[in-house]
């Protein structure tokens, strides 16, 4: 496993591409919200509380928070999608010379979660430039999680889709509706159908960062939820991953 996990690292850090949109993505997006949002103050209700819990926000603070998810897991899908994808035919010929498909599979896995680390650090230094934070370590927390859930979809896609093209899409379809559109909270105040939203990928990390960015409530429940969405995801990652690697072998 670490002898798989350094050579994908050192493949990332060789495609100076990805470093950059790693640095630049986040910040073109919180400075266009900056730019462009009004302060004025919308009121919204926190969802994911059992408790019927109001509170007043800037649109411009909730911009921020659902931007910095929606920009999260983009990255992290993409990077994990490319990984699995890129890797296909190097995987085959590990398994040949002994490898186990778990082992690459934990290996792939392990860097994205150092991906995740490291684009949920950035992000919580740019938002705090931006937008003071009451609780910066939860906010944090919560943009790992959305990297681990949409890290953990991205290798799921990476599993089932082989062709480039075809998986990108996917991924950037579902960031931008899930992560980028319907977890806003003033879009979801309004909505009809707020079952479905409650059902997507970016539900429960983006109720963690909303709690931790704005109040002093605990958000433990959505952070535990968000843990068992990506640990499902990452199940059927690892079964489709399997099978492929089998049927490959044969």
């Amino acid at each position: 496993v670490i002898s798989s996990l350094y050579m994908i690292l050192k493949m990332l850090l060789r495609r100076r591409i990805v470093l950059l949109l790693i640095v630049i993505v986040p910040a073109v997006f919180l400075f266009v919200v900056e730019f462009t949002t009004p302060e004025r103050i919308i009121p919204f209700r926190l969802a994911s509380l059992k408790d019927v819990v109001f509170v007043e926000i800037s649109q411009k603070g909730t911009s921020f928070v659902f931007l910095s998810n929606a920009c999260a897991g983009f990255l992290v899908s993409f990077i994990a999608l490319n990984l699995i994808q890129r890797s296909s035919s190097v995987n085959h010929r590990l398994i040949i010379c002994g490898y186990h498909p778990v082992e690459l599979l934990l290996s792939h896995l392990l860097a994205v979660i150092i991906v995740i680390c490291a684009i949920a650090l950035y992000m919580g230094i740019l938002f705090s430039a931006f937008y003071p934070i009451k609780h910066k370590l939860v906010f944090i927390s919560g943009i790992m999680l959305m990297g681990f859930v949409y890290g953990c979809y991205g290798l799921l896609v990476g599993s089932i889709i082989k062709g480039e093209l075809e998986g990108v899409l996917i991924i950037a379809l579902m960031a931008n509706i899930d992560a980028g559109w319907l977890q806003n909270p003033i879009f979801y105040a309004g909505a009809t159908n707020k079952i479905i939203i409650q059902y997507l990928p970016a539900y429960y990390p983006s109720q963690t960062t909303i709690i931790g960015a704005f109040t002093d409530y605990s958000a433990l429940l959505p952070a535990v939820y968000s843990l068992l969405y990506a640990l499902v995801l990452m199940l059927l990652a690892m079964i489709l991953f399997l099978n492929t690697m089998k049927i490959k072998k044969s």
